[in-house]
């Protein structure tokens, strides 16, 4: 297993637009740090940027979840990257 960091835009009033999808997205995001597959995800302070660490076997199986996730499916989430990661400490 690798990991991989992902690093992302917020859309414009994007707590507001969230709202309808917030549970669900959480749900989501809840099975997927309990089959160890999400280390971390959540917004930077201002709520403009997306910062998170996954544990998976490819760079793929990592932009396929991003994919799926309904933030980005609903346009909450506007510009992702995912990058290949090695944890230094």
């Amino acid at each position: 297993m690798e990991r991989f960091v992902l690093w992302g835009k917020y859309c414009e009033n994007a707590l507001e637009k969230r709202a309808p999808f917030r549970e669900e997205h959480l749900t989501r995001l809840s099975t997927l740090k309990e089959k160890g597959m999400l280390i971390t995800l959540g917004p930077t302070k201002c709520n403009r940027y997306v910062f998170g660490i996954f544990e998976a076997i490819s760079l793929d199986v990592v932009k396929d979840l991003v994919k799926e996730d309904i933030y980005w499916k609903q346009g909450i989430w506007t510009e992702l990257e995912v990058y290949p990661w090695i944890q230094a400490f």
